[in-house]
């Protein structure tokens, strides 16, 4: 519109130059031309100008789409960093009651003639139990099954034919999961 506007008025003055009349000087008709050599030169650094634009705002385009890049990155960063922590702290406050669930199988383990007491023990293991269930918390399968390292500790080996290569025999400590992460090796004994 800035350019229509431009136009309009060369063209008015353009015209007043022809009906000027003869009595200009000549600084004066110099300054004409000088003028309308300028607004000539105007037009042609108009498409330069142009250019150079377009290229400023491919630029600032490019480092925005960069910053959002950038951005979108450190929050996918954070939220996976801030998972991994709650996870740690997780599975490393379980990993303190452990011991506690360790002797609640042991005092299931021993016999007693007191079934008042027997009972409250395996209720306070059961509710333990669930509790580690709800925390995401898993036991490690290991009796009968196949001594795997990621997941098992072998303390003791025996020589049984009546069992598999590599087949866990007996189970001296839980072992125990929280998702795919050991937060504590199941202690076993090997057969062959």
């Amino acid at each position: 519109m800035d350019e229509d506007k431009k136009e309009v008025s060369q063209a008015q003055e353009d015209a007043a130059e022809q009906t000027a009349p003869a009595e200009e000087t000549a600084p004066e008709a110099e300054k004409k031309a000088d003028k309308k050599a300028d607004r000539k030169k105007d037009k042609k650094k108009e498409p330069d100008r142009t250019a150079e634009l377009e290229a400023q705002l491919a630029a600032a385009n490019d480092r925005y789409l960069r910053i959002c890049a950038e951005y979108d990155n450190f929050r996918r960063r954070s939220l996976k960093e801030k998972d991994s922590l709650y996870g740690d702290i997780k599975a490393d406050t379980v990993q303190k009651f452990l011991p506690v669930y360790d002797n609640l199988e042991r005092a299931l383990k021993q016999s007693t003639e007191d079934e008042a007491y027997r009972k409250g023990v395996e209720l306070i293991m059961s509710q333990f139990e669930q509790t580690l269930e709800k925390l995401g918390v898993t036991p490690v399968e290991s009796l009968g099954q196949t001594f795997d390292p990621a997941l098992h500790n072998a303390v003791m080996h025996v020589d049984d034919e009546t069992k598999g290569e590599n087949e866990i025999v007996e189970v001296f400590q839980q072992g125990f999961k929280l998702g795919d992460k050991v937060i504590r090796f199941a202690m076993v004994k090997v057969a062959n």
